[in-house]
């Protein structure tokens, strides 16, 4: 992981205040930045800010090893972003303003959240047509919160003026399926909960979307199984469309493994998702076809204290079917760490055991009468992250238009956006075999166990 800062270089005011949450995309590759960053701000009230700003990451090291557009960092970008580099605004971070929404439904324990001003919890992600979009958290026409869309266009105009100068595509970029602030909808009424949230979309290739709703919490819980829906235009939706014989692998591996308040870990969406061809770029012979294409996106184990507060995340890959019925395929055997993140729940020498320097230290104090963790060795830096968005990197290869910035390969990277202890971010670069190569396969449907 590395840090990201909003100072841009010479900026014309101080800034102090604090950024979490980044929601990142990569931008088309005739941009003369590389990607948009939103971010919400740790506000001292109830209401909510947010910001978008471009940004560029620089590399520290050797040239050879730099990714595609990034620039050595300079002595202020390390002052900013730490020994390591990161990411840093090209711009003034810019406020981003939506409309006030209204609450039709916040009811009993629901009815502060009436006057809750601004959106949170937004995510960006290109659409399978190219479209840039953001999704945010606010009062809901149907309920007390849902979830609403509209193309960063419509918020951001240099985002309009990039889109339409492809050197290569002269347009006015592609149309806009939602222009202005539009709720998406979950059908029939009834099923709809009075907090709705962690929602995700996916498009096939033809340009078609579906909203993924919901995943079981637990083994055996009925009440909140896998749901997802086909959308018909102006955020209204079908009915869950899951395969009613499709068995879930979503739920507690190990029934051993509770938080302090004894209880097993429950599912939840954390990100967007991305469509993932299951050959390498580089591999002349990859042709992408329905069998070769999945979706992948993160989701959270969450372990709550007993105050019902995170105790930790545990980041999963969940994989599914790019075709109808769109059935699990398989989720991470085990929690995925970046190579330098902490979280609790596991000891300092438990997190940091892959270091050998970090084990020897540890290893030498552990002889040490009285001695208790870290041991010497290296302590948490942060107790709880959480992935808040995932994006295909820039820089690949060849030319790259907007309407493939939702679909890779296994030797492409994947830029993750990550909030730390709610009051800081960061990102990660990783390759999407990488991330997808432990998987634990899903039993598929009722009938197929039969065989």
């Amino acid at each position: 992981m590395r840090n990201i800062t909003h100072i841009p270089p010479e900026p014309l005011k101080p800034e102090n205040r604090i950024f979490w949450n980044p929601t990142i995309i990569s931008l088309p590759y005739w941009s003369k930045n590389q990607f948009l960053l939103v971010s919400r701000i740790v506000t001292s009230g109830n209401h909510q800010e947010n910001v978008i700003c471009e940004a560029n990451v620089c590399y520290v090291g050797s040239a050879e090893d730099a990714k595609p557009g990034e620039k050595p960092c300079t002595e202020d970008d390390l002052k900013l972003l730490g020994p390591a580099g990161g990411m840093r605004c090209a711009s003034a971070p810019l406020a981003l303003n939506v409309p006030p929404t209204p609450a039709e439904k916040c009811h009993g324990r629901y009815e502060n959240f009436v006057d809750v001003p601004g959106f949170h919890d937004p995510r960006i992600f290109w659409s399978g047509k190219g479209e840039p979009l953001m999704m945010v958290n606010t009062q809901s026409r149907y309920a007390c919160f849902g979830l609403w869309m509209i193309d960063l266009r419509t918020l951001h105009p240099p985002l309009q003026n990039l889109l339409a100068s492809s050197p290569t595509h002269p347009s006015l970029g592609p149309l806009k399926s939602y222009p202005t602030l539009t709720e998406l909808t979950r059908n029939p009424p009834e099923v709809r909960s009075s907090i709705e949230k962690n929602w995700l979309l996916f498009f096939q290739s033809s340009g078609e979307s579906y909203i993924h709703y919901d995943l079981p919490y637990r083994k055996n819980d009925s009440s909140r199984g896998r749901t997802f829906a086909k959308v018909l235009g102006n955020g209204f939706t079908t009915a869950n469309l899951t395969d009613p014989l499709e068995i879930s692998c979503l739920f507690d591996t190990d029934a051993k493994e509770t938080d302090k308040a004894k209880k097993g870990g429950t599912w939840h969406q954390a990100t967007n998702s991305l469509r993932l061809i299951l050959c390498e770029r580089t591999d002349m012979k990859c042709k992408p076809t329905e069998t070769n294409t999945v979706f992948f996106a993160v989701i959270h184990r969450k372990f709550p204290n007993y105050l019902d507060l995170p105790l930790r995340y545990e980041r999963h890959f969940m994989v599914w079917s790019a075709v109808p019925p769109f059935g699990l395929l398989g989720i991470s055997q085990h929690p995925i760490l970046m190579a330098n993140e902490t979280a609790s729940g596991w000891t300092q020498s438990q997190v940091w055991d892959d270091d050998t320097n970090n084990s020897a230290i540890v290893a030498h104090t552990k002889r040490s009468r009285n001695a208790t963790e870290p041991f010497g060795g290296k302590d948490y830096w942060a107790y709880f992250t959480y992935t808040v968005s995932i994006a295909w990197a820039w820089g690949r290869s060849g030319i790259e238009e907007v309407s493939d910035k939702n679909v890779g390969y296994l030797d492409d990277e994947v830029v993750l956006g990550i909030g730390i202890d709610d009051k800081a971010q960061g990102f990660a670069r990783a390759r999407a075999g990488d991330l997808v190569q432990c998987l634990r396969a899903c039993p598929g449907g009722a009938e197929a166990t039969k065989d």
